[in-house]
């Protein structure tokens, strides 16, 4: 490691994990010969110097000739892994705030800059790449970099290094103060727009996007035959982008943002390469996810594959379908069309194009999916998730939902449904799974009251009953059978009790046993499950108004709203309530998607006409093209489509 390197005091010097008096060695053994063990220690002092970043330790500057040191020598079998942590540590100590930037970070950065500049002349293009990368994020003002770069663009031959020049290029000429080779730059820039390569072109018009946002809706046909060119896959060779086709047009239709579907419809021409296929429907996915407006023109472009000869495409194609559901419906003789197409995805759960036609016709209600999902209740496999799973929104994720869940949706066909719903339940042996088809019952209410004989059957199996007792509390009335089954079920102990008591109530029982277990602990605050069901006790939990209101005021979103609408339905407070909701739904008035929110609205819509301010602030929702969602996949959708629904009862339950 040279010289140094055991003259500094590491062990007062902190990292991620403590002391950094473990950072000679593992330096040292990065160094190694071994280039398997070489990555390991590169990747372990990652983790050390940075893990999920937040800050910028003190061990982090001392480190860094050092490391520099390494990638600069030849030999070392982890250059490029040591140029991507310092990349990483530059970017983050630009993003972090003062407090959490250790002060010897910027003198130390400085020192280094020529070492890393120097290593845009190094004979291994890898090597230049991952350099000139780590320059484009860093906070080096331009003066700094740009010379080094113009020099390396002129004698570089490596196709790959040139995206990534280009790209940092772009990234460094807003950097103040930019000195005198801006020009120079914002020319080569605007040249490349129009070089022989296309893949240049493109690096061009990402480099250029920040300097003007309009060049790449001006320049759509280069960014297109770029994107669409066989040698696109280069990209995958940077630094920057480092990723397949379907990575580079998720990262260029980000420079056109909104609900043009411009884009989306030039990448979904057709296309010899399944890949391309593939990744233009993801493009289109990100688009449905975000915006309502673009699906008129994108309907066509998804239905014309599902006869592609790619599985993987026919299954996107049908999973946008189902995502935009009602919406959709048009399409319903081309989805049921490919109900028996036995294609499959190369997945973990192997996501069939049948399985994913029923749902789609689920999701517009069509009953020509009854068959199928009968045979899926009764135990056919399935490539449906196991369980719920929630993605975030950065981009379109292309699953299948739990069955339950897609069904959750079809209650005008519920009491088709019923039979096989508790036929499932009852074979079950993971008492979860037991529980969604439980919720998926009582999500349908009375629309399953068909159900009822054969829950009250399952209502006596130890390993059923609390997924029938969820079932009976949504459906409602079931009968004296039914409460003296979950009568007998109270006092055994645990979260059980407090569902059987509630359960015996929502059958026609007395309120007098759930109101005792919810009021056991007047210490400890209810959680969202007791306040839904004291409200759902409605006067016969007048005694709690107090400790509802004082939790109506309280700091947490789920707790106030929860709160809010059982104080309005155990004792009628309109005024405290109401006021509560609507601060509370001033999230989704302002654009931002939030869940508590969207009970709030539904809760303001039972209060009725005193809601008026509340509708006053959510009237224009019906008419906003952006989707109102936090998740992403399929929930993007519903998520917009439930959010708007209670937007519609509230607006009708306030007269307007």
């Amino acid at each position: 490691m040279g010289t140094g390197l055991h003259d500094i005091d590491w062990a007062g010097l902190r990292h991620n994990r403590g002391s950094a008096e473990d950072l000679p060695g593992l330096l040292d053994r990065c160094a190694g010969p071994a280039a398997k063990d070489a990555g390991s220690a590169a990747d372990e002092l990652r983790d050390l110097l940075y893990h999920q970043g937040g800050w910028i330790c003190s061990a982090a500057p001392a480190a860094l000739p050092f490391v520099l040191r390494l990638a600069a020598t030849p030999r070392v079998r982890s250059r490029v892994l040591l140029l991507e942590l310092v990349a990483t540590l530059a970017a983050e100590a630009g993003r972090v705030k003062e407090r959490f930037l250790d002060p010897g970070w910027a003198p130390a950065w400085d020192r280094a800059l020529p070492e890393l500049t120097a290593l845009l002349q190094d004979p291994e293009p890898e090597v230049r790449r991952a350099a000139a990368h780590a320059l484009g994020v860093c906070g080096s003002p331009g003066e700094l970099v740009l010379p080094a770069l113009l020099h390396a663009w002129e004698a570089e031959h490596d196709a790959a290094t040139r995206l990534e020049l280009v790209l940092t290029l772009g990234r460094v000429v807003p950097r103040t103060p930019a000195g005198a080779y801006r020009a120079q730059a914002l020319d080569l820039l605007r040249a490349l727009v129009d070089d022989p390569d296309s893949q240049v072109r493109l690096a061009a018009v990402h480099a250029s996007a920040a300097t003007d946002p309009a060049l790449p809706a001006r320049r759509l046909d280069v960014v297109l035959d770029a994107v669409r060119h066989p040698s696109v896959g280069r990209w995958r060779r940077t630094s920057s982008v480092g990723t397949n086709v379907t990575g580079v047009l998720h990262w260029t239709s980000k420079l056109l943002p909104g609900p043009s579907p411009a884009f989306a419809l030039g990448v979904l021409a057709d296309h010899p390469d399944g890949e391309q296929r593939i990744a233009a429907l993801a493009v289109a996915g990100g688009l449905l996810a975000g915006w309502r407006s673009p699906a008129d023109a994108l309907l066509p472009r998804l239905v014309a594959r599902l006869d592609d000869p790619d599985a993987e495409v026919r299954f996107r194609a049908v999973e946008l379908l189902a995502c935009l559901g009602p919406a959709a419906a048009a399409h319903a003789d081309d989805v049921a069309a490919v109900l028996t197409d036995g294609g499959v995805r190369a997945t973990r759960l192997g996501e069939g194009v049948g399985e994913a036609a029923l749902w789609a016709l689920a999701r517009m209600d069509d009953e020509r999916c009854l068959p199928g999902l009968l045979g899926l209740l009764a135990g056919a496999p399935s490539g449906f998730a196991t369980h719920p799973a929630h993605y975030p929104a950065d981009f379109h994720h292309v699953v299948l939902p739990s069955l339950p869940e897609a069904l959750s949706g079809f209650a005008s066909h519920a009491e088709l449904l019923v039979p096989a719903v508790c036929d499932r339940i009852g074979t079950l042996t993971d008492p979860h799974q037991g529980h969604r088809y439980g919720e998926l019952l009582a999500g349908w209410g009375p629309a399953a009251e068909s159900a009822v004989p054969r829950l009250l059957v399952l209502l006596e199996d130890e390993r059923t009953w609390t997924a029938a007792a969820r079932a009976l509390a949504g459906i409602g009335a079931a009968g004296e059978a039914a409460g003296s089954l979950l009568r007998s079920r109270i006092g055994a102990g645990g979260p059980e009790d407090e569902l059987a008591a509630w359960a015996y109530w929502r059958v026609g029982g007395d309120p007098g046993p759930a109101l005792a277990l919810l009021g056991r602990e007047p210490e400890r605050p209810p959680g969202l499950a007791e306040l839904r069901q004291l409200a759902d006790l409605g006067p016969h939990a007048a005694p709690f108004a107090d400790r509802l209101a004082a939790l109506a005021a309280g700091n947490h979103v789920w707790t106030r709203v929860e709160a809010a609408h059982a104080l309005w339905a155990t004792v009628g407070d309109t005024e405290r309530s109401v006021a509560v909701l609507t601060a509370a739904v001033r999230e989704l008035a302002a654009g931002r998607h939030q869940p508590a929110a969207v009970a709030a609205v539904r809760y303001l819509a039972r209060i009725g006409p005193a809601a008026r301010p509340a509708a006053d602030l959510l009237r224009d929702i019906r008419d906003r093209d952006e989707r109102m969602r936090s998740a992403g996949a399929w929930r993007a959708f519903t998520q917009d489509e439930d959010v708007r629904a209670a937007v519609r009862e509230l607006l009708a339950a306030a007269s307007f």
